[in-house]
C-alpha cells in the first residue's frame, strides 16, 4: 500500500478524469489507490469543484470550533452547578 497524502484537489480532478471518461485502472494506478477507496471518494467529492470544496473545508473547520466551544461551557456549567448544590 502506498504510504502518501493525498489532496482534496487531486481527488476531485481524478473524479473529473473518471466523468470525462479515463479508465478507473490507469486513474487508480496512478494515485497508487484501490478501486473501492476511488469509490468511497466519490461518494463524497462527486459533484465538487474546487471553490466548493475549499468552502466545506472551511465549515468543517468552523464546525470544529464550535463543538469545542460548546464542550467547554458545557463543561464550566456542570462545574458550577455541582458547586453551587454542595451545602456548606
Amino acid at each position: 500500500m502506498k504510504n502518501s497524502i493525498i489532496t482534496e484537489a487531486q481527488i476531485v480532478k481524478a473524479i473529473k478524469e473518471y466523468e470525462g471518461g479515463r479508465e478507473l485502472n490507469d486513474i487508480c494506478r496512478e494515485l497508487g489507490i484501490h478501486k473501492s477507496t476511488f469509490y468511497n471518494w466519490r461518494k463524497k467529492y462527486a459533484g465538487m469543484d474546487s471553490q466548493e470544496l475549499k468552502r466545506l473545508k472551511e465549515l468543517e473547520e468552523e464546525n470544529r470550533k464550535l463543538k469545542h466551544m460548546y464542550a467547554e461551557l458545557a463543561l464550566d456549567n456542570k462545574m458550577l452547578k455541582d458547586v453551587l448544590s454542595k451545602k456548606f
